[in-house]
């Protein structure tokens, strides 16, 4: 083991994790952070911000580059290793090796669900987005499609609709799985096209997205020409390894109390980890806060 302890561990450099991050150094704390992948989270794959207080436009990799510069800046330490076991006692452990904490903070966010199909990945930021209030905007006045059929997809259309001139919403059954208010909603707008019993095959386009191919239930395909393609057909959390130390809902995700509180003294949770009702930068940066000054807080009382 690293014979260093370390006053907070976080999991995950998303946002929720280098804001948690951002408050304990400038408390003074020792902090390590512990990212599989690269920094940055799933906001360093939107093209453009444009939703965050206080800032106009930046795209998601200068925002996310700007959050890591400033934790390093402060002293944070950074380790890319997987982490494969959090125990009771506060000992991190990854493929390389343990690290004690004082107290953990989960915050490793979520992976938005992939239609699994070529030049998709390529396409991420070309008219490919997971997100439609991170990116909608973008689309002003032309024409857009959302693939889902629960609430996420429905309220994206919805969304959608108000911005964009013409909105295909595509589900693979014939009846959606999110609330029936939202779908009637959808049904009185005149931009708004229904295509049911199908699922899309094909991405094509060069450079960026230019259309989709959609197949249906028969078999028959043809082409829809997009500007931009939103894929909410859901998002799966990654917590099953803190389930020893955490409450997990029938979906995965970390079931808190007070917001970042886990049933375990000295872990918490912040971040789209965690169960909530709106999973955005701002509630990321906002659960990042909250979470580092209650560890702070309790582990000053000890």
């Amino acid at each position: 083991m690293n014979n260093d302890i370390y006053d907070i561990i976080i999991i995950g450099a998303g946002p929720a994790g280098f804001t948690s991050a951002l408050y304990a150094l400038r408390a003074n704390k020792k902090v390590l952070i512990f990212e599989a992948k690269s920094y940055g989270g799933q906001i360093i794959n939107a093209h453009k911000v444009e939703n965050y207080p206080g800032i106009e436009s930046i795209s998601g990799f200068d925002f996310a580059t700007n959050l890591y510069n400033q934790v390093k800046k402060l002293g944070g330490i950074v380790k890319y290793e997987t982490v494969i076991h959090v125990s009771e006692d506060k000992i991190v452990t990854t493929k390389k090796g343990e690290y004690q904490a004082k107290s953990i903070i989960i915050a490793t966010g979520v992976e938005n669900r992939k239609l699994n199909i070529e030049k998709e990945s390529d396409f991420v930021g070309k008219g490919v987005s997971y997100c439609a209030t991170c990116d909608g905007r973008l689309y002003k006045g032309k024409t857009v499609a959302v693939n889902g059929g629960g609430n996420t997809a429905l309220e994206d259309a919805i969304y959608l609709s108000d911005i964009a001139q013409k909105v295909y919403l595509i589900h693979r059954r014939d009846e959606f799985r999110g609330e029936v208010k939202y779908s009637d909603e959808l049904k009185e707008k005149k931009n708004v096209e229904f295509i049911l019993n199908s699922t899309i095959e094909k991405l094509n386009g060069k450079r960026k997205i230019e259309s989709i191919t959609v197949k249906d239930n028969n078999g028959k395909t043809k082409d829809i020409k997009i500007d931009a393609l939103f894929i909410a057909i859901g998002q799966d959390p990654k917590n099953e390894i803190f389930s020893n130390v955490v409450d997990l809902n029938e979906y995965g995700y970390i079931i808190s109390k007070d917001d970042v509180h886990t049933k375990t003294d000295g872990i918490y949770v912040a971040g789209d980890a965690r169960v909530k009702s709106l999973r955005q930068l701002t509630t990321a940066v906002s659960d990042g806060s909250i979470a580092a000054t209650t560890a702070i807080k309790e582990m000053n009382k000890k």
